[in-house]
């Protein structure tokens, strides 16, 4: 198929949506999102707009029938729905049936037992549970099986005192993986099985939010780790029988094991240095597996480190930017603005990644211009 001729759909309009359609274009590709904010970050990019919740199955099957192949850069969207549209011509990928397995937290633990990688203990907690919770060991981790995304729907309990906080839906009980470090690989299969893996990453987060903060690349980290996790992520993909890009999250301890800890069916946070860091950026790559295309390589240019651009604590309103002159002054930096509406506290507005011969170096530049771009609010 000629890349030209291609029409690709992509279900959520977000900034994952939004940059894998500056990708598309590159290569010819007609984009159409569909997403309920008019005005949302792909809308600016996207050849056209579907204006549409996630689950209206009239708008769904529009998106569908008007493209070659479907894709998503959320998964919080009726699944049910494109199974039925699924069924009738296998154009969307990944499919939602490996996306209805993602959605549930523990379906999602299933996918790792059947891919024999290791992952935290857990056991099944019904909303009608937990008023009666015990446990013999603290810190354990609550997290909600579904809608969780962010941060969002994790909370830890150190102690009993923190039962009354609980989240009142069905969850999971995690064991708490002491770690030392939170990592990521960013795993890609085409419809022929053939897979390419990202250089294994290492995510700093927020603790105010949960949300990821930093990402470095190559993460510092041993061989042996480097191995474990490319072959976990080998594993999951496979088991998965999936097309596109996955966002694989772990956990590494102080004696070097490596638990899995959650995947993501579309390109992540994580990956985001991969646009200006590797040979192909992992929103090109997944445009590559959906639409048939020969996947490209992963491999990495240059090291690099990626910090998120954050909604100032106190701000909520019409965004302003400040600081970024003087950032743009910095040697290898990158900024990436998302367009959005309105900022609020916390919210991912845009990201900087930075380029330079070493990790070391690109961190201490990423910290300086962390300090200086704002995004607040216009009086």
């Amino acid at each position: 198929m000629n890349p030209t001729r291609i029409k690709l759909g992509i279900i959520g309009g977000g900034q994952l949506s939004r940059m894998m359609a500056f990708e598309a274009q590159k290569m010819g590709i007609y984009i159409e999102a569909l997403d309920p904010d008019p005005k949302c970050p792909a809308s600016y990019v996207a050849n056209s707009l579907i204006v549409s919740d996630f689950y209206n199955e009239e708008h769904l099957a529009k998106i569908f029938h008007n493209n070659d192949f479907i894709t998503y850069d959320i998964e919080h969207i009726n699944a049910e729905a494109l199974k039925k549209l699924y069924d009738k011509e296998p154009k969307i990928f990944p499919s939602p049936y490996i996306l209805e397995q993602i959605q549930d937290k523990l379906l999602q633990k299933k996918i790792f037992e059947r891919a024999k990688v290791p992952a935290p203990a857990y056991r099944k907690l019904d909303k009608n549970e937990i008023e009666n919770f015990e446990s013999d060991i603290y810190p354990v981790v609550q997290k909600s099986r579904k809608g969780g995304y962010d941060g969002r729907g994790v909370f830890v309990l150190k102690s009993p005192a923190d039962k009354a906080n609980m989240l009142k839906t069905d969850s999971l009980i995690e064991e708490y993986i002491d770690f030392e470090k939170e990592l990521a690989i960013m795993a890609a299969r085409d419809k022929e099985g053939n897979i390419k893996l990202y250089p294994v990453v290492e995510m700093i987060f927020d603790d105010r939010v949960n949300i990821c903060d930093i990402t470095s690349a190559p993460a510092r980290v041993s061989e042996k780790v480097v191995k474990e996790v490319n072959s976990i992520a080998e594993a999951i993909v496979e088991n998965l029988d999936g097309v596109g890009i996955f966002g694989i999250e772990l956990f590494l301890t102080g004696d070097e094991k490596v638990y899995v800890n959650e995947i993501a069916p579309r390109p992540h946070n994580s990956g985001h240095y991969t646009i200006e860091a590797c040979k192909t950026s992992q929103f090109e790559q997944h445009i590559r597996a959906v639409c048939g295309l020969p996947l490209g390589s992963a491999d990495l240019v240059i090291p690099a480190v990626m910090a998120n651009i954050l909604g100032d604590e106190s701000h909520t309103g019409k965004p302003l930017i400040t600081g970024l002159k003087e950032a743009l002054q910095i040697e290898g930096l990158y900024f990436h603005y998302y367009c959005k509406s309105s900022t609020k506290p916390f919210r991912k507005m845009g990201h900087i990644t930075v380029v330079d011969n070493s990790v070391d170096s690109a961190f201490k530049k990423v910290s300086q211009a962390k300090n200086i771009i704002k995004v607040i609010s216009e009086k």
